[in-house]
Order: structure tokens, then C-alpha cells, then sequence
């Protein structure tokens, strides 16, 4: 695929292979994982407005950030109601953030039933209201969301353009409608059809877990940019294939994600996380199935470390 830079706002990315802001993964080890991997933006899982507003201490700890990490700070804030998005983006804990992603596109029910996520595809308005609340703060904006709630009502075009008149910097498309979760053919010609509408960068997410799919999301969209989401979670690595960054050795990446997930993040998360992710990065390899057995029954690092030690990387 054709790589470039992308300007958002001002802001310009090393290139346009993004990873996706994914609730439960993405953490501040991953995404400096993904960024040394060739990432050219990479997101915090996705973050409660309103949790924020009301103090709530595991909401302010997705935003942790490593000191080290020198890619461009990107935040995903969630919500329905513009007054706390507001507050949220004008909050001292999204001060150190230079680029805020608004949520538009979360099928998951609970969020969808709270109206918030892909529900505000339902609703141009309100979502609009949202963009200019959290666009308020200065700070550049950014809208992910999907093609549509369903097939049936596939509101792409009119959402990116209404996005981009509320004063988006950057929109993102699923290609995929809430109803079909994360299965199913990505809707290319919905992409391309946003593409032709706006001015403004538009980044193609969906169905990518290889370099050729990187390359054919870009080449059949006209799209700026790809977002990775589960083939990142799956393999990291696919930045450096995609990108052409020197990936170095893979284990080294490995126990340094693991040194600091336990580091930043405390003994409990992090081995029930770091079993689960090792278990992903191995997926397909000689003996993969027995080594995952051993990696779920892992109850310390140390005991992570003994089995990382027997697996070929």
C-alpha cells in the first residue's frame, strides 16, 4: 500500500497505518508496543465522559501514557450528552492529549442502549452537537463510526459530510454495520462513497490482518488511511510488515510489553493480560495450542516467563 503522512488539523502522523482504540487491549504498553512497531497514530481504549467528569479512578487510568512514548497523543472519549463530552475535553486529564476521537460506532449493547456509540448513527443531530462540544476545547476531533445501524440504513455519506461540517479534523469508517458486529464483508463502496464527500482525511478499518488487506482496503476505498483493530491485537507485528519498520527481535518486544504491562498496571491485570496476549502473538505456530494451555494456567510472571521461554518465536 502507498504510504504517507496524514494531516489532521495540523497535526501530521508518520504514516497512515493506525491502530484502533479497543476496550480492554489497548493500554499505554500496546500502543507504544504498536508504535516502535511502525503505528503512525495509535488511540486509548475508548473513555467514559461522564466517568471522567465524575472522577471515576479506573476511567482516568486508561488514559495513562508511558513518559517514553513519542508518537502523537490520541484519547477516544464516549458519550451522548455534548455538556460532559465537553467538560471531559476540556478536563486536566485530557490536557497532555493532542487529538480527541469521539466514539461513534461501539455495537455492543450496553453502550448502544445508553445511546451512545454506533446509536448515534441514529441521530445526525445530536452527534453533530457532540462534534462542536468536544471541538470546543480546542483540541483537534476526530469521529469513528460505522456504515449504518444496518443494512437497511446505511447512513455513511450524509454522517461523514454532517461530521465534517461540525468540524471533524479526521473521520474513521467501519465498514461494517452495528448489526453485524465485527463479521461479515466489509462495505467498501460506503467508504469510497465518504471519501468522494468530504475534504477532510478518512481512514478505511475493517477486515485487515495482513499487508495485501492493508492494500486492498486502501486500493478499493481511496481511503487516506487503514486503522488496524483485531489483526493488531492478534499480531502487532503487521506494522512492521505493513510499514517496512525494522521489527528487530520479536521476543525482546515480548518481554518488554510484559515488563511493563506488570510495571505500570499491577500483578493481577497483568498476568490474566499478558497470558491472553501471548496467547494471541502465537496463534498458528508449531505447538501453539499446548503452549496456550500452559499460559492459561499462569498465575505469576514468573511462571509467564518460564513458559515464554519454551516457545519459538
Amino acid at each position: 500500500m502507498h504510504l504517507h503522512k496524514v494531516n489532521i488539523g495540523g497535526l501530521e502522523t508518520p504514516n497512515n497505518v493506525f491502530l484502533a482504540p479497543l476496550a480492554g487491549y489497548t493500554n499505554a504498553v500496546f500502543r507504544d508496543m504498536c508504535y516502535r512497531l511502525g503505528a503512525g497514530l495509535t488511540f486509548t481504549e475508548m473513555v467514559s465522559a461522564k466517568g471522567l467528569c465524575y472522577g471515576s479512578a479506573g476511567t482516568k487510568e486508561l488514559l495513562t501514557e508511558l513518559p517514553e512514548y513519542g508518537g502523537i497523543r490520541a484519547c477516544q472519549l464516549f458519550g451522548s450528552e455534548p455538556e460532559y463530552l465537553e467538560r471531559a475535553a476540556k478536563s486536566e486529564e485530557i490536557a497532555p492529549f493532542e487529538l480527541i476521537d469521539i466514539n461513534m460506532g461501539c455495537p455492543v449493547p450496553k453502550i448502544f442502549k445508553n445511546g451512545e456509540g454506533s446509536a448515534l448513527l441514529a441521530d445526525i443531530k445530536l452527534a453533530e452537537r457532540i462534534v462542536k462540544a468536544v471541538k470546543s476545547s480546542g483540541k483537534r476531533v476526530s469521529v469513528k463510526f460505522r456504515t449504518g445501524i444496518s443494512e437497511g440504513n446505511l447512513v455513511t455519506e450524509e454522517f461523514a459530510r454532517a461530521m465534517e461540517g461540525a468540524g471533524a479534523d479526521m473521520i474513521t469508517i467501519h465498514g461494517r454495520t452495528r448489526e453485524k458486529v465485527y463479521s461479515g464483508e466489509v462495505n467498501y463502496a460506503e467508504i469510497e462513497r465518504a471519501k468522494k464527500a468530504v475534504k477532510i482525511p478518512v481512514i478505511a478499518n475493517g477486515g485487515v490482518f495482513s499487508p495485501e488487506d492493508a492494500a486492498n482496503l486502501m486500493e478499493r476505498t481511496g481511503a487516506d488511511g487503514v486503522m488496524l483493530a483485531r489483526g493488531a491485537m492478534y499480531n502487532p507485528f503487521l506494522f512492521a510488515e505493513i510499514t517496512g519498520t525494522p521489527a528487530g527481535d520479536k521476543r525482546a518486544h515480548i518481554e518488554r510489553q510484559l515488563d511493563l504491562t506488570y510495571k505500570y498496571y499491577g500483578d493481577r491485570f497483568a498476568t490474566v493480560y499478558m497470558r491472553k496476549m501471548i496467547g494471541f502473538y502465537i496463534k498458528g505456530s508449531s505447538g501453539a495450542a499446548q503452549m496456550r494451555l500452559k499460559l492459561l494456567s499462569c498465575n505469576s510472571r514468573e511462571e509467564i516467563e518460564g513458559v515464554l521461554s519454551q516457545i519459538k518465536l
